[in-house]
C-alpha cells in the first residue's frame, strides 16, 4: 500500500494531474510497490517557502509505504520523482523536497496488512 502526497506551488489542470499520477504509478515500482495499490493525492496551488523565500515553482512530496523500502530504492525513486517534476512542471531540483515514511500497520477495505 503506497501513498504519494504531492503539494505543489502552482495550479494544475486535470490533464497535468493525470500525467503526474501516471508517472508516479511507474515510479513507485522502484521501491518494490505495485501501481495497482497506489493512492495519489495531488494538492496544487500551495504556498511553499524555503529559507524564508516563497517558491514560485516548488514541491513537497511525501511517500508512505507499507514496510520499509531500502535506502538505495528510495534514492532511485527520489531521483525519478525529481526528474518527473522537473520535466512535467519545470520545477528546479533544488526546489523539490521528498520524504519517505515506512508504515508498519496499514489497513485497506477494513483489513490490516
Amino acid at each position: 500500500m503506497p501513498f504519494i502526497n504531492a503539494k505543489l506551488s502552482m495550479p494544475l489542470d486535470g490533464a497535468k494531474k493525470e500525467a503526474l499520477k501516471s508517472r508516479f504509478g511507474k515510479a513507485v515500482t522502484l521501491i518494490g510497490k505495485p501501481e495497482s495499490y497506489l493512492m495519489v493525492d495531488i494538492e496544487d496551488g500551495h504556498d511553499i517557502w524555503f529559507a524564508g523565500k516563497k517558491l514560485e515553482k516548488g514541491a513537497y512530496i511525501s511517500v508512505s509505504a507499507f514496510g520499509s523500502p531500502s535506502r538505495p530504492d528510495c534514492a532511485k525513486m527520489a531521483a525519478e520523482l525529481t526528474s518527473i517534476l522537473s520535466a512535467e512542471l519545470s520545477i528546479p531540483g533544488d526546489h523539490i523536497y521528498i520524504t519517505f515514511h515506512p508504515v508498519s500497520t496499514w489497513s485497506w477495505s477494513g483489513t490490516l496488512f
